[in-house]
């Protein structure tokens, strides 16, 4: 898909009043009115939500081995009707994989769909080589093997693919699973998996009649542009679920895996919960919250606390996208969603309290020398640049702290599009937002961090130790349309004996 054009996104945003034609505006006012959309009080949940199977690693060669196959099949999403999907062990979505800190693991992923593909290990810190991005292509038929060292704290990470141009249509069709990484010793939160520890992976859908998926859109949907909307939730690839539980505190993982849809994550009678974790890692004490705000790829563990009998909505509410008023509400700003009811049995066990300290995480020394990066994110650029396999955007050394100054410039229309940034590789500290400090649910270590119009964000990082002159790591929007437009760039990780070594990696796709 080739990159919008200024010309063609100034063409589509007619509707907007940047060209005055009577029957553009028109069309633009329609696109307006019936953009809002909104499931609250149309749900009855009567399906039980799914939980993704947890297997057992094998033991090979001293290494936690998980064997995955991409595949195409068949699920029934919609109560009554088959969907055609794509999915890993299954037709939708993937089983949940986990290790430990320390645990030496190694996957062997075998891709069964007609197309390339790649697996990408969101928030995992690895060698490049085994990252999963676009420079490792996995052919129909073919195996890729990759395995490391797990080197980082507790956290809820994920795998999806991460094929340049192809990301959206491969994520949207059904290809994602959660990647849980525990910590030396018990942390003092509800930890039975599938029990009072439970993966919520939210997706929004779109449905043909027949109970097709509609795609239509999937790069840019009318005037939206930040892609597709789906006005269809999934929870776990359940619809109209709920979750019945037998324990007084729960512990949800909540995984924004949808394409560009943001929720602000709460529940539909305004009840309080434990925001434990966020990307990359548990928080240094639970924070009492009522929101929460997940972009695409953001990742968050909370707890909340039910009375036996009890019924909570867990509710997106309309999210604050920083936008002008009309672009707000075409960017799902006015959309509102039931996601799950969870269902408070009769008599429940009475779960240990929070630990008042949850971890310290290690931290990242930044002084008034440290190298800054700046970051600027146009309307599909970065930097003024569309991604190109064939040029290295950024030398790092490894083992460094740097500093990534990350602006969303604005631009099309008025003020700009919403983004979102991720890194591969590192887990970031926000240390302000517009030169303030960053709010509660962005004081974690993070990976991914939604970046509204008119947003200057300073993000401090420190890089690992391993060295590669010769394949990149990736920084992108996780909007996917706009990752898949372009909106992409390359570093790699070197140190000082390796900087002049450092090669463009070639034309992988």
């Amino acid at each position: 898909m080739r990159r919008p054009t200024r010309r063609a996104v100034l063409g589509w945003g007619g509707a907007t009043g940047l060209v005055a034609l009577g029957p553009v505006i028109g069309y633009g006012g329609w696109l307006y009115a019936g953009s809002g959309r909104s499931n609250v009080g149309r749900l009855s949940f009567r399906n039980r939500l799914r939980i993704p199977p947890l297997p057992a690693p094998t033991e090979r060669n001293g290494r936690k081995t998980f064997v995955l196959r991409a595949q195409e099949g068949t699920a029934e999403l919609l109560p009554g009707r088959r969907t055609r999907t794509w999915g890993y062990n299954g037709a939708h979505l993937g089983p949940t994989l986990r290790a430990a800190r320390g645990d030496r693991v190694a996957i062997e992923l075998t891709n069964g769909l007609g197309e390339t593909t790649t697996t990408h290990w969101h928030g995992m810190r690895l060698p490049a080589v085994m990252d999963g991005g676009p420079h490792q292509p996995i052919g129909p038929g073919a195996t890729w093997r990759p395995y490391w060292t797990v080197e980082q704290p507790a956290a809820t990470l994920w795998y999806h693919p991460h094929l340049h141009r192809r990301t959206a249509a491969h994520v949207y069709r059904g290809m994602a699973g959660m990647f849980l990484v525990d910590d030396d010793g018990p942390d003092g939160l509800p930890g039975e998996y599938g029990v009072d520890d439970v993966p919520v992976i939210v997706q929004d859908k779109k449905f043909h009649d027949d109970g097709s998926l509609d795609d239509g859109g999937i790069t840019f949907q009318g005037l939206s542009l930040t892609g597709l909307l789906g006005d269809t939730i999934l929870v776990n690839g359940t619809y109209d679920p709920y979750l019945e539980v037998t324990r007084t505190h729960t512990r949800l993982r909540l995984l924004n895996a949808s394409n560009a849809r943001v929720y602000d994550i709460g529940f539909a009678d305004d009840r309080p919960f434990w925001l434990v974790a966020t990307d990359a890692g548990l928080t240094a004490a639970p924070q009492r919250m009522r929101r929460i705000m997940l972009s695409p790829g953001e990742r968050a563990e909370i707890v909340v606390v039910l009375r036996p009998g009890e019924r909570a909505v867990l509710r997106g509410h309309p999210p604050r996208m920083g936008a002008n008023r009309i672009y707000e509400r075409l960017t799902g700003g006015d959309d509102a969603f039931d996601l799950l009811q969870i269902r408070a049995a009769a008599r429940l066990e009475q779960s240990p309290p929070l630990p008042a300290r949850l971890a310290e995480p290690e931290p990242i020394p930044v002084t008034p020398r440290t190298l800054t990066r700046e970051f600027v994110m146009g309307d599909f650029t970065l930097n003024g640049r569309t991604m190109d396999h064939g040029r290295i955007d950024q030398v790092v050394t490894a083992g460094s702290v740097e500093i990534w100054r990350v602006t969303n410039a604005g631009g099309f229309p008025a003020n700009g599009l919403p983004h979102s940034f991720h890194v591969h590789e590192v887990g970031f500290q926000v240390l302000d937002v517009n030169g303030r400090p960053p709010a509660a649910h962005l004081r974690g270590r993070k990976d991914t961090v939604f970046v509204p119009p008119r947003t200057t964000m300073r993000l401090a990082m420190r890089f690992g130790r391993w060295s590669d002159p010769a394949h990149p790591y990736m920084y992108h929007c996780h909007l996917l349309a706009h990752e898949d437009a372009g909106m992409m760039g390359q570093f790699v990780v070197v140190s000082p004996r390796d900087r002049g070594r450092v090669r463009p990696p070639g034309g992988h796709h």
